[in-house]
């Protein structure tokens, strides 16, 4: 093996021996400014965590939460039909929805049909959004 192909390797192992940079939920919580206009976060006992619009549902415990299953909101069918077949918030599945909600929902579900009532996608920080939303509890 010539030295050349050597160090590549060696610099190819370290690059996967790095570990991954984890998601920030403080800038997370910043980014929320962009979720405001349809979403707020309110905990149970009434306290307004991040106040905000009435258009969404209210984010609050979403961490182990069936999807679609805030009861004072009317959810579209596509977001039912993820909750029938058992699906459950978690980070990773947070931060694939706010990416592109209908792909998300199609995946879920099987149905290539499949939209979701929420049209806005964030182009970046999806991971940091994830984190942000399932710290609050």
């Amino acid at each position: 093996m010539t030295a050349l192909k050597s160090a590549l390797l060696a610099a190819l192992g370290m690059a996967f021996a790095l570990p991954a940079l984890a998601a920030d939920p403080a800038a997370g919580e910043a980014e929320f400014k962009k979720c405001k206009s349809c979403h707020a976060i309110i905990a149970p006992d009434g306290t307004e965590i991040q106040k905000g619009g009435k258009t969404g549902p209210n984010l609050w415990g979403l961490d182990g939460k069936a999807v679609g299953s805030s009861s004072d909101f009317k959810y579209g069918e596509s977001i039912l039909a993820a909750n029938a077949a058992g699906k459950v918030w978690d980070e990773a599945s947070l931060a694939t929805y706010v990416v592109d909600p209908s792909v998300w929902l199609q995946e879920a579900t099987g149905d290539a049909a499949a939209k979701s009532k929420m049209t806005f996608k964030l182009t970046k920080g999806a991971e940091d959004m994830a984190a942000y939303l399932v710290s609050i509890k």
